[in-house]
Formats: structure tokens, sequence, C-alpha cells
């Protein structure tokens, strides 16, 4: 399929239409690290054929992309909104750096937080980074914009940043996947110490280099077909970019609306004689004022949205508020079914455990952050992946002994190789005098953002074998003072028994619950079963 064009009309979600659109464009790598909304990138360009594979976080995504982007070959790193903020590193510099291949980085923002633990709005991202940033505002324009940020990748030797929200992820519209680009050329390496390694003498010309290919992506903005004009009334105009552009379309199919796709460095002049030509000019954007700050800044004479409109997704009743002015208090919407774990879901029993002994649980990001909620309250903190344990040696160093030695940290299996491992090395280089517990809620996936792999699993992103990280082995190995592996549901009495001889003897622990994810058991056994045919034949099945 590489190179090559597929003709045939689709109905494709966001995600499947960047997914062909970068099997089709010769990407050679696809990687990244699973959340809601991007998830389902890696794993439709895996399942045509492309070479996909699961990070252990977004930093190293990056890290890997960013080097076979040296290498020349065209690569794809996605991830959701935070992720970037793990990335973000990595990020900054190879915008010094540049690229010899291309590099598109999907960051999938979550407006509304469907499924995260903030709304934050990474268009800021490539303001403060100085990386080229498309927008997409449906799947046809996903499949266009990937093509095009790889263009622009190789012209400008720059990392270019994909944005895309839940609604453009998931909603379905017609493809027809005619682009294409030209066959990339094989990897090959070539030395260029001044470009590549970061140390001031080679930074501070980088940076100036930065600031240049910047200023010549501005000049060619307004060739560059990415600024698209809608109707001809000239009464009302609205600028958009992303899925606002289509809910402006539906609320005032009478206005002028400019659509947006790229969103920086922003087409400013193009915007200027829009805004000039129309009696009223307003901005419809989800989330910060990104566009306003910057359109104003320039001096572009533009409305913003009243600051309700600020937080949540958009949707065309809202826009059509938005474009009326209309600030009165909008419907509350009906209440749905709360989340709760799983019926027999093994962390059930791991948290009416910890909730019947009064502890104090710093939590972390995953299926199991839902015990917080009624009827098993058992969560008290959770703020970001791998915080579990930091922020529960953080309480242990100022509570008083007989508080601190209530304090747990609970962390799942994917978290825990995501960015857990640094939390133990603190907990065991800086261990507090009560010592600490770690609980590994193990389930054999990453069951949240849908049942993917990870480096503790021994399976691959397409399930094929691979080598498998002992997470006891690493605890006993980092000097953690006790390491217990228990299934949670069947030998219920052994694992409070430990827990509570962990507590007590305030060492530092690792209780390990062990036991498969009810969702994901039954391909897991799958899994096993033809791992375990392959071994008896003594070659791949």
């Amino acid at each position: 399929m590489s190179g090559r064009a597929v003709s045939a009309r689709q109905l494709l979600s966001g995600n499947e239409a960047v997914a062909l659109s970068a099997r089709c464009q010769g990407f050679a790598l696809g990687t990244g690290y699973p959340g809601t909304p991007s998830s389902e990138i890696l794993e439709r360009f895996s399942a045509l054929g492309g070479r996909a594979q699961w990070a252990p976080n977004e930093k190293v995504a990056l890290e890997v992309g960013l080097g076979a982007a040296f290498a020349g070959a065209r690569v794809l790193v996605t991830m959701k909104h935070v992720g970037l903020n793990v990335a973000a590193d990595v990020l900054f510099t190879a915008a010094y750096t540049g690229v010899s291949g291309a590099l598109v980085i999907v960051s999938a923002d979550d407006p509304g937080m469907a499924s995260s633990q903030n709304e934050q709005d990474n268009r800021r991202y490539a303001v403060a980074a100085g990386v080229p940033m498309l927008e997409p505002s449906d799947s046809q324009s996903c499949y266009d914009l990937l093509a095009t940020a790889a263009e622009m990748s190789e012209r400008w030797a720059l990392p270019v940043l994909l944005r895309m929200t839940t609604r453009i992820c998931h909603s379905k519209t017609i493809v027809r996947p005619e682009r294409r680009l030209d066959a990339a050329p094989p990897p090959h390496f070539e030395r260029d110490i001044g470009a590549r390694v970061m140390v001031p003498a080679n930074a501070r010309p980088a940076h100036r280099r930065l600031c240049d290919k910047l200023a010549s992506i501005s000049e060619w903005a307004p060739s560059s077909g990415l600024t698209i004009e809608h109707g001809a009334d000239r009464t009302l105009g609205i600028v958009a970019s992303g899925v606002s552009v289509v809910h402006a379309l539906e609320a005032a199919p009478q206005a002028s609306i400019l659509e947006l796709r790229l969103t920086h460095p922003l087409p400013l002049e193009v915007i200027r004689r829009f805004s000039e030509s129309v009696g009223r000019c307003q901005v419809v954007e989800e989330g910060d004022p990104y566009l306003v700050e910057q359109l104003r800044a320039a001096g572009i004479k533009v409305e913003d949205k009243p600051a309700m409109y600020r937080f949540g997704e958009l949707d065309a009743e809202r826009v059509g508020r938005i474009v009326a002015r209309d600030t009165s208090p909008e419907p509350v919407p009906p209440r749905g079914k709360p989340p709760e774990l799983c019926k027999g879901c093994p962390h059930r029993s791991v948290f009416e455990a910890l909730a019947q002994r009064d502890l104090i649980v710093s939590g972390d990001i995953g299926c199991y952050t839902l015990a917080a909620l009624p009827p098993l309250s058992a969560m008290d903190t959770c703020v970001c992946m791998g915080a579990s344990i930091t922020v529960g040696l953080g309480l242990r160093h100022v509570l008083p002994p007989h508080q601190a030695r209530r304090v747990v940290s609970v962390i799942g299996d994917s978290t825990f190789v995501h960015s857990g491992l640094t939390g133990l090395a603190e907990m065991v280089y800086n261990r507090p005098s009560t010592g600490h517990v770690v609980v590994i809620v193990d389930n054999g996936t990453t069951a949240m953002t849908g049942m993917q792999e990870h480096p503790g699993t021994g399976r691959k992103l397409d399930h094929s074998p691979t080598a498998k990280l002992d997470l006891a082995a690493v605890a006993r190995a980092m000097g953690v003072e006790r390491v217990v592996e228990v299934n949670p549901t069947t030998d219920r009495e052994r694992f409070e028994r430990e827990l509570d001889e962990m507590l007590d003897r305030e060492l530092t622990g690792v209780l390990i619950a062990r036991r498969p994810c009810l969702l994901a058991a039954a391909a897991i056994r799958r899994y096993e079963q033809a791992l375990a045919r392959c071994d008896a034949k003594g070659e791949p099945e």
C-alpha cells in the first residue's frame, strides 16, 4: 500500500483516516502510548500493515520517532493531550535539532474531558515549542493534512504538530484517499553534529534557524491552500478551525466562514483581509481563546466568545448561541449513569481492603481511578500518570507518624511502566522514616484505553510475543525491602495479611495484586495458547 493511492470512498473516523494516510504516504514507523481519544490510530496503522509499536510512555515514543526521523524516515508519533506534557522535553529541543525525514506528532485533545483529568489546550504547545501546527475539521482533512504535515516536515526539516480533538478522532465522515506523496528515500544516517548535539554553542544558532524557518512558513502560508472560505454573505464572518468549522457551518449557514487548517504560524494577512471584508467577525473555537489572542495581538479586530463557552465541547447549538451573543444559562444536561468498576473486577477486592482499613490512598490514572467514587470512595488523590507513588511519599514525609503509616500508593501495571519506575527509585533513595507501601494492581493490560499491550504483558502492539518486563524482579533490583505477588480475588486473605504486615513493619514494600482484567482475560488466553502452540512447533505461528 505504501506510496499508492487508495481510490475507493470509505467511511472513516479521524483516527482511521490518519492511519490510512500514514500507510499510503509511506510512513516507516508509528509509535506512541495509548490514550483516549488517540489510541485507534496506531492500532489501525498496524492492521493496515504498517510498523506500529507501543512505547512505555510518550517521551520514549517521541525520542524513538525523532531518532527514526534523523535517519530520513517518515514517522508518526501519537498521544493524547496530557501525553504531550510527558513528551514536551523532547519536543522543545527537537524543534532546534530539526529532522532529516518527516516527523508528525498527533496530539489528541479532549475538550469536555470525556476521559481525561484536564482539558488543556495543546495549541499553546505549538507556539511555545516553535513548531508548525495543522488542525483538521473532518476525516477527509485528517487524511489530507497528514500528507501536508509530512511535506512541511520534510521541506522545513521540522517536527509538525497535527492537533486533533475527541470529536474529530471518533466521528466518521466520507474519505476519498487520493492524496499521496512521492516515495520516501530509503532511511540513511548522515552525521551532523552541529545540528543534533544541543550543547549551548550549537543550540544558539539552532534557535535562530528555527525562527527563520517559522518566518519562511509564514510567507508560504497565504498560498498554501490551508485557508478555505465558505459562504458569501459579508454581514457576519466567522473564523474557526478544527471541529468548530463544522459546527459553524451548521449553526450559521448564511455566514462567511474562514476555515484555518494551519494554526501556527497563522496566515495573519489572510485573516486580516477577511476580517476587514465582513461587517462583524466572530472567532469560534473550543477551549482557550488561542485564536482571539493571536489575532488581537496582530491588530485584527475580532470578537471573542463569552467566557461561559470556554469550557467543554462546542456543538451547533452552542455555536449558535455564541453567534447570537446569548449568555443566558445553558440547559443542564441530563445526568448519566455514573461510571463504576466492572462487576467482578479484580480491583474491587483491593480497594475494599483499603477502604475497610481507612487508609490514605494516593491513586493514579487508570480504570481503578473509579474506586474514588461511591460506594468504595477509596482513593484520596489522583493527579497524573505515576504520581501515586511520589505524592504518597510526600504525604509520608510530612504527616505525623500515626497518619503517615496509613498512606498507601496504588498504581496500575501499564502506568507503573509508564512513569512509576522513577517513583520507586525515589522511594528507595529518599526512604520515609515510616517506610512506604506501593500496591501495583496488575490486570495484564492497559484496560481503560482499550486493552492495549505494554512492556509488562510480554506482547507487542499486534499481540505477538516479545520480552516481558518482570515487575517484581525490577522492584527487588531497585532495592525495595519486600516484594510480594498475590491474586487478590482468589487469595484475598493473603493479600490483606501481606498489606497489614507491610504497613505494621514500616518497610518499603511493593504488593503486586495480579489478576487479568475480566474483559481481556479471554483474549489473553488466546494469545498464550497461540504462543504455546508456537513453542511446541518450534517455529512462529
